[in-house]
Formats: structure tokens, sequence, C-alpha cells
């Protein structure tokens, strides 16, 4: 009985631990320091997209950004109307935790994507030109 139970809480153990790997997933999509996000948005036809608040846009953001909230529902038919699938996705937030999230839904929706790693803080503390 004794070591049906034990066999019993191995076999759990062993299926939690295949489905824990099995759910994480590899990001489709670069995440990009200051630096190297600055050159790439250097190309105009890179989409700059910030996904943060209208109210943290509104403080200051990357200069020819526009803002979809990704904490919006709508987020991804947003998305889908003002984007152009042919044309790089560039995507920050101000950590870059939600421009992660974004950068996963669009790059699922078939966008080419590009996160700014840490987000808008980085980009600011870096130095980088900022627009209010």
């Amino acid at each position: 009985m004794i070591k049906s139970l034990y066999f019993m809480f191995f076999v759990c153990i062993a299926l939690w631990g295949l489905i824990a790997c099995g759910s994480s997933s590899k990001n489709d999509f670069p995440n990009l320091s200051p630096d190297e996000f600055e050159r790439l948005i250097q190309d105009e036809n890179v989409q700059r997209v910030d996904v943060r608040t209208v109210a943290e846009y509104s403080e200051g953001h990357i200069p020819g950004s526009i803002n979809i909230n990704v904490l919006d529902e709508q987020f991804a038919a947003y998305a889908d109307e003002l984007l152009d699938k042919n044309e790089p996705v560039a995507v920050y937030c101000k950590s870059g935790r939600r421009s992660r999230n974004a950068a996963r839904l669009l790059s699922q929706k078939g966008f080419k994507v590009y996160n700014l790693d840490k987000g808008f803080e980085s980009w600011k503390e870096n130095g980088k030109e900022i627009e209010k």
C-alpha cells in the first residue's frame, strides 16, 4: 500500500514537471536593449507602438509612437486596424512586462515584433529622446 502511494506521488510529481516545462513558451520576438531598439526604429518602416495607458503615454513617449493600450480588451482589434503586418513592429511599455505580453500576442497574429527590454524606464535612463 505504501509503495503504491509513493509510486503515485512520484508519477504526479513527474507529470507536474512535464506540464510545467511544456507550458513555458519561447518568445517569438527579440528583446532589444535601448541602443538596439534605437537603431531599429531609425528605419521609417518600423511601426512604433507604446502599449501603456493613455495617461502614461501623454507623460512622455518615444517619438513617432502610436498608443495602443495592451490592457484594453480591444487591443487585438486595434492592432489589426492600425498596424501593417508587412512591416516590423517595435513595442514598449514602462518596464517591459506589458510589452512582452503585447509582443507575444502580436507575434501570434503574424506580426514581426521587437520588444524594448526593460521598457521606457530603461530608454529614459539611457538618455534617449522622448516626446511629450
